[in-house]
């Protein structure tokens, strides 16, 4: 039975999500490799290997950030001297060869995706939206077996995309909610302000929060919420699809610009209301007026099946 490496970068809950939405439809054993803690539970037949940090301070208590992680713009952090790095790239290189994995999924680093490639794994990179076309995602693009793109074809793309447009494969939008229907008719319950584990933030005043705890499953608060407020994160973004919500988007400052990406895509196709920035108290009433007034048609956002997709295009790579 073939075998799959993958790796989930420990920024936020939203790569480990996408994992799990996808593990659930994949075959065979994975051992996934991250600097985040384990899940309490685990999917059958998968591993977890811990990764030291590569983001804490170099041995003389210096900033890595002045240790030449881009390698003169060829990669995206990769410090000089650092232990951390250092262990976890042993670490990967270690159990590629033991495990000798079928393919390798790569979400998101361009430094492990040239790693396993210079293994002579077949790599699978995951592909995230916004202004990505620097030197170092363009190697790794270039040196993936595949590349799985997890929105709707159409809706949106990047330069470094289009590129490699021969192995690529758009799947949709991936939500672990994808497998469940919206509800019918009329939406009573109250705004709903969804944050991931980094946000969004609200202002200090500018809304009140009722009962703001993390809620492990909050498909029932999405699908009966009259409407949504949230950031624009990938998996934010499936979950409101997949609840056929009406949303007010309010997009992050990421690396790259990923979420302004995505966020201009809802608000160029009406899918949405979007503001740049997290608006004050007496700002608000128009911003929900005008969400109540939306008809999305979410279903362009390709989020049903979209994990299985992913994870037959995955199952494809190797033998």
């Amino acid at each position: 039975m073939s075998a799959t490496g993958w790796y989930v970068h420990h920024h936020g809950r939203g790569h480990l999500t996408r994992f799990l939405a996808v593990r659930r439809h994949l075959s065979g054993p994975v051992t996934v490799f991250s600097s985040l803690e384990a899940p309490s539970v685990l999917p059958p037949e998968t591993a977890w290997v811990r990764l030291p940090r590569d983001d804490g301070p170099l041995p003389d208590g210096s900033d890595p950030s002045r240790a030449e992680p881009q390698a003169g713009g060829a990669l995206h952090w990769a410090p000089l001297q650092h232990d951390g790095h250092r262990a976890r790239m042993a670490v990967i290189a270690a159990t590629c060869e033991i495990e000798r994995f079928d393919r390798f999924v790569v979400d998101v680093s361009v430094e492990v995706a040239m790693l396993v490639r210079l293994l002579g794994v077949p790599t699978v990179v995951m592909a995230q939206p916004g202004e990505r076309d620097d030197e170092p995602h363009r190697l790794a693009y270039r040196a993936a077996t595949r590349i799985v793109v997890p929105w709707a074809e159409g809706l949106q793309t990047t330069p470094v995309v289009e590129a490699n447009r021969e192995r690529a494969r758009w799947v949709g939008a991936i939500s672990r909610f994808d497998e469940r229907m919206p509800a019918l008719g009329e939406r009573t319950g109250p705004v709903l302000v969804l944050g991931g584990a980094e946000g969004p933030a609200p202002a200090p005043g500018a809304v009140h929060l009722d009962g703001a705890d993390w809620v492990d499953d909050p498909w029932a608060l999405l699908a009966g919420s009259e409407i949504v407020v949230t950031a624009a994160g990938q998996n934010a973004l499936a979950d409101l699809a997949a609840a056929g919500a009406r949303a007010v988007v309010v997009p992050q400052q990421r690396p790259f610009d990923e979420q302004r990406a995505s966020a201009e895509v809802l608000a160029r196709e009406g899918m949405a209301v979007v503001v740049d920035t997290w608006p004050s108290a007496d700002e608000w009433p128009a911003h929900l007026e005008r969400a109540r007034a939306l008809q999305p048609d979410w279903s362009r956002w390709a989020v049903h099946g979209g994990a299985l997709r992913a994870a037959r295009a995955i199952e494809q790579v190797g033998p």
